[in-house]
């Protein structure tokens, strides 16, 4: 809330709007529109009907029928029209649908809208609850609603140890030291990042009435803000244990509070500034909707930072991995000390989700790829890390 209070006034001249809608929204917010246009005709028509000496109305009214505007026609005529004219939703048909008006009123379209009009295929859209209306026999809706029990539930789990770890690790002074206190900041990322989820949940979705195409508060907006900032700093400070668990393999004389600072910068520090800026870029050129689609081009103002911390935590994490088996194999290496790297070796087989290592697998794939498995990952697993 306080960088969306702030962006503005570091702002001298009033930014350029781009009038950009989510495309799944795109969808809705034209039949409103076409629905809109439709309700307005009806009211004229009723106007003139209700003025005095004006003729008894005869044959069919307009009507709206869900998807098209059907205007009044007499009783024994037809009326045809197109498929609407959605993009993403219906190809170029050269179909038409056609009603007659009879005594008893409009006839049901012929041939149906599902039949005339030849869908396009909707893999491409990535919006989780689009897709849950789509699915048949509401499987898709029951299916999110599972994952979100189970990452509502992991989440919870992991918010009560890390919140007893943080307090063990805060008490005793026998384990203060530099690696427990940044598993500290590690663990309070962890932290951050579950109430973000929960507090998102709250905002966004407690309440199924309202439309999330038209919603754009800075309750929010904030929310999606803060989300945004507790991932980036939970991935950064995971790339901040891997760096030090990498300098403590290589550099075997070294101050641990020489680093430290540093290690807060990168931890707190990158992503407070990549926030700022995504807040500040939505602000100027992309203020619609809650900020929670990643359609956008700004979306990346976020990604490409995340894309970085994995890639660069993937690669010391295959460092580390090496130096291990160096040393373990090495002639030189007494048994003791190989004894005690093979029990590096495992800690670091352990630490494969500790590093975030497994978000390679969906790091160069867009956001509509795989998205089942994708969900499973980020949401479910990541919940337990």
């Amino acid at each position: 809330l306080g960088l969306l209070m702030l962006a503005p006034n570091c702002l001298p001249l009033p930014p350029p709007k781009v009038t950009a809608t989510h495309p799944d929204c795109s969808i809705i917010l034209y039949f409103q529109e076409q629905e809109a246009e439709c309700l307005e005709i009806i009211r004229r028509e009723s106007q003139r009907a209700a003025a005095p000496g004006a003729p008894g109305q005869q044959g069919c009214q307009t009507e709206w029928d869900g998807v098209s505007c059907w205007w009044a026609v007499p009783v024994g005529q037809s009326r045809a029209l197109a498929c609407p004219d959605v993009l993403h939703v219906f190809k170029k048909s050269q179909g038409l649908i056609l009603r007659n008006c009879t005594e008893q009123g409009w006839s049901l379209p012929s041939p149906p809208y599902y039949n005339a009009c030849e869908l396009e295929a909707m893999g491409g859209s990535n919006n989780t609850e689009a897709k849950a209306s789509r699915s048949p026999g509401g499987l898709g809706k029951g299916y999110f609603i599972t994952m979100k029990v189970l990452y509502t539930c992991g989440y919870s789990t992991s918010l009560v140890a890390l919140l007893l770890a943080v307090g063990i690790f805060s008490c005793f002074r026998k384990l203060h030291c530099t690696r427990n206190s940044i598993h500290i900041h590690f663990f309070t990322s962890f932290i951050l990042r579950a109430a973000a989820v929960f507090i998102k949940d709250a905002v966004l979705f407690s309440d199924e009435s309202i439309n999330h195409c038209t919603m754009s508060t800075v309750n929010c907006k904030a929310a999606i803000a803060f989300f945004q900032y507790s991932v980036l700093a939970n991935f950064y400070w995971l790339l901040v244990e891997g760096m030090y668990l990498q300098t403590l393999l290589l550099l075997t004389f070294t101050s641990d509070k020489r680093y430290f600072w540093w290690y807060i910068l990168i931890g707190w520090g990158v992503p407070m500034l990549t926030v700022c800026i995504w807040v500040v870029t939505r602000l100027w050129y992309d203020d619609h909707g809650c900020w929670d689609d990643y359609t956008s081009l700004y979306w990346w103002v976020i990604k490409a930072p995340i894309l970085l911390a994995i890639f660069v935590n993937f690669l010391i994490f295959l460092n580390v991995t090496r130096v291990l088996a160096q040393k373990i194999w090495s002639p030189d290496t007494s048994k003791n000390y190989k004894q005690q790297y093979m029990r590096l070796t495992k800690s670091t087989l352990l630490l494969i989700p500790l590093f975030g290592v497994h978000y390679v697998v969906f790091a160069l794939f867009p956001e509509h790829i795989g998205v089942d498995a994708r969900l499973y990952f980020e949401l479910v697993l990541g919940s337990y890390q």
